[in-house]
């Protein structure tokens, strides 16, 4: 009966590959726009609980309050604590002022074997 009101001609399933990609994008980027709204949020019930709550369990209470499923939950948890990680312990700015590292140099990415030969033939 809902073929009727809905023909295939008109919501097709399949959409074209630059659609596609372009859904993608738009997704990927809506997406990230909930996480970075939620870790702002979460970083706010930290500042605002920090009297009466640690910081590891304020972003839980948040997470539990807000309903956020687990795996944005866990991607939220994270990022909150990296954001408050930079702020409390700021171990590779002190390392860089005390010349102990050199801000230019990035550790290295070992991907697989394959792609740590093909990098290093590159070079």
């Amino acid at each position: 009966m809902l073929r009727n009101l809905f023909p295939e001609s008109i919501f097709g399933r399949k959409l074209n590959p630059n659609a596609e990609r372009r859904l993608r994008l738009s997704q990927a980027r809506a997406e990230e726009t909930i996480i970075r709204g939620h870790v702002d949020n979460a970083l706010m019930f930290v500042d605002t609980l920090a009297e009466d709550l640690s910081f590891d369990r304020a972003i839980d209470t948040y997470i539990r309050v807000m309903g956020i499923p687990e795996p944005l939950a866990s991607t939220v948890a994270t990022r909150a604590l990296v954001s408050l990680g930079r702020d409390l312990v700021p171990f590779r700015r002190r390392a860089i002022q005390e010349g102990q590292e050199n801000p230019d140099t990035k550790p290295r990415l070992r991907l697989d074997d394959q792609a740590a030969r093909a990098r290093d033939v590159s070079r």
